[in-house]
């Protein structure tokens, strides 16, 4: 593949076009350089890949997706996958990805906790780069394939590709929240949002909320169009009429390789290290555990300043307790995070310097990737899973402690504005910004006694168990496969659909 200027040239010869498609924002690989200087591609873990792998080799499949190296062409092979890459400039990478992406419409949809911003020369950006993808996509796909969009980097590519190609089946799915309509109306460019998904022939939201929410929108926004001349829109049980196609849009919880993880996680090297990390630590009474990228949506002040209250009302003991919080970096030039970051670190020193002793911090901070075999050892060691974020379309961690905890031991402080909370029900959920009801939980999953901890946590892993990731794919291309067949019975309606 190569680019000239802002065009997308993709050599016929060496293109197989495929009957299932995946356009993501990002190839499912990373770029590694050896230490001979040479360049190896190598699969990036996660639960996407884990769950479309098995259809893409099923029939012919092919993932369109930028490589995340600027400004390179190169076509990643791994393990024989159709990779198609999508070049980026930096340019494009500072307007598209970090601007328009991640400046306005992450803390938009985010429930506005960091102000958006909106600027013309972002969204015209975003508007190129999602035309690149829409023809990558066009020219990777066979006749009458079935194309799966994800998330909100793209959400023109489906408009975009049905006018391209509309003998296609497509699909979108949004991996975070979708916003209260008073907060997207906020968008300048609401409109074309809104009418960019209706190009697919299905929508898939994480929960029933946010299916409504769009749903509203469609009939609001893209019905104004009416007037204008371009397209009707009317709605009802998850059923969106757009001119003469029928859009459904529907709930799909995604979830994790949980099967995967439990095996995994039972392993005697696993365990062992497991229980080095807890000697290591000094064998203390409790372990409290934090995961997340580092981003301010997740609530990790709200987690600390929850721990430095507790301690100081003595309701726990700092020499017999220890916080662990892992911090991915994210994002570190974007203005709010460095902010974040700041903050964050300043809560952490404080914590320490008050109760700390020179052998036994309090809170042990790791701002830095850790790897599969030791976040799950983390897992198995952690007695409370901390997971508190302020908005989050799911919390796929809180997931995988549960199913890290085959032992039943354990227990899982869940916000109540997680996704993930609607199946977790039996975690000890709290309104994260309500510190008292924060500092309540921690305390109940600390004493929990042992009887009320497994019942908890056989329940949770039941649901986590029950519902993989794999179930997740086969649930949403299942009803996007059946779009044809229930595209004439639409007055019906089509309820929000259970993923």
């Amino acid at each position: 593949m190569s680019s000239t200027g802002t065009d997308l040239q993709i050599d016929p010869d060496e293109l197989h076009t495929a009957d299932f498609v995946v356009v993501a924002n990002r190839l499912p690989v990373d770029k590694e350089t050896l230490p001979d200087g040479s360049i190896r591609w190598k699969r990036s873990p996660g639960g996407l890949v884990t769950a479309l792998e098995p259809i893409l080799r099923s029939q012919t499949g092919a993932w369109v997706g930028w490589s995340g190296v600027p400004d390179s062409h190169d076509n990643p092979v791994v393990d024989g996958l159709q990779l198609i890459s999508v070049p980026l400039s930096a340019s494009e990478i500072n307007e598209y990805y970090e601007g328009f992406s991640n400046a306005t419409l992450w803390p938009l949809y985010h429930d506005v906790l960091v102000k958006p911003e909106y600027h013309r020369e972002w969204w015209n950006a975003y508007v190129e780069v999602n035309r690149r993808f829409a023809e990558a996509a066009s020219a990777a796909a066979s006749d009458g394939a079935m194309v799966w969009i994800q998330d909100y980097q793209l959400q023109l590519v489906p408009k975009m590709l049905r006018m391209l190609r509309p003998d296609l089946k497509i699909g979108f799915f949004l991996h975070i929240p979708f916003p209260p309509v008073e907060l997207f109306m906020q968008l300048p460019w609401r409109t074309e949002i809104v009418e960019g998904l209706l190009g697919a022939d299905l929508i898939g939201f994480h929960l029933p909320g946010g299916a409504q929410n769009f749903l509203y929108l469609a009939r609001r926004l893209a019905g104004q169009a009416t007037s204008k001349g371009t397209v009707g829109v009317r709605s009802k049980f998850g059923v969106v009429q757009v001119g003469f196609r029928h859009v459904r849009v529907g709930a799909f919880p995604i979830s994790i390789d949980s099967g995967a993880l439990d095996a995994e996680s039972r392993s005697r090297k696993i365990r062992a290290r497991a229980a080095e990390i807890r000697t290591e630590l000094g064998n203390p009474s409790t372990i409290l555990l934090g995961v997340d990228r580092l981003d301010y949506t997740k609530g990790i002040d709200v987690r600390l300043q929850a721990l430095s209250e507790l301690l100081a009302e003595g309701r726990i003991d700092p020499s017999d307790t220890v916080m662990i919080q892992l911090a991915t970096p994210s994002r570190e030039r974007v203005d709010s995070y460095i902010q974040m970051r700041a903050g964050i670190e300043q809560l952490v020193g404080n914590i320490n310097g008050t109760y700390g002793e020179v052998a036994h911090q309090v809170v042990q901070y790791l701002h830095r990737p850790v790897d599969r075999d030791e976040l799950i050892a983390f897992f198995v060691a952690a007695d409370v899973m901390l997971v508190t974020p302020l908005r989050d379309g799911m919390n796929l961690v809180a997931k995988e402690y549960v199913a890290c905890r085959s032992d039943l031991g354990g227990a899982l402080v869940l916000s109540e504005f997680t996704g993930a909370a609607a199946e977790l029900r039996s975690a000890y959920q709290a309104n994260p910004y309500d510190l008292d009801g924060v500092k309540d939980a921690i305390m109940a999953a600390v004493n929990q006694d042992d009887e009320e901890g497994r019942r908890r946590m056989r329940a949770l892993r039941r649901q986590v168990l029950a519902h993989d990731v794999s179930r997740w794919a086969k649930s949403f291309l299942g009803a996007l496969g059946s779009t044809q067949e229930t595209a004439s019975s639409a007055n019906r309606g089509v309820d929000i659909v259970d993923g």
